[in-house]
C-alpha cells in the first residue's frame, strides 16, 4: 500500500526563482526521509487560493497573511543559515500529517 503524497506548495516573491531552489531542497529531504510529496511552485499572492489543496505551504518571503495549513518558512534552505532546522521542521510536520492521515 503506497502513501497518498503530502501536496506542498513553495512560494516566493516571483514564483520563479527561490521557489525554485528551495522546491528541489524540499523534494530531496523529503526523498531522503522516505516521505512522499508533490511539490509545486507559486507566488505569495497565489497562497491563499492555492493553499486550499495543499497540505503544507512553505515561503522563502514573509507572508503576512492567514491560512488553515502548516506554514513553513524555508529561506533557509536557500541562504543556510538554520538550514538543519528548517529541514527537521519539515520532516516533522509532514510525518505528523502523514500519522493524522492514518487515524
Amino acid at each position: 500500500m503506497s502513501e497518498k503524497p503530502i501536496e506542498i506548495l513553495v512560494a516566493c516573491g516571483s514564483g520563479i526563482a527561490s521557489s525554485s531552489v528551495a522546491a528541489e531542497a524540499v523534494k530531496k529531504i523529503c526523498k531522503e526521509a522516505n516521505i512522499p510529496v508533490n511539490v509545486h511552485k507559486g507566488t505569495v499572492q497565489t497562497i491563499q487560493s492555492s493553499s486550499k489543496n495543499m497540505d503544507i505551504v512553505m515561503t522563502t518571503s514573509n507572508f503576512r497573511g492567514t491560512i488553515d495549513k502548516p506554514l513553513i518558512k524555508v529561506f533557509g534552505l536557500i541562504s543556510g543559515i538554520g538550514k538543519d532546522k528548517v529541514e527537521k521542521q519539515i520532516i516533522d510536520t509532514c510525518k505528523e500529517i502523514m500519522a493524522n492521515r492514518s487515524e
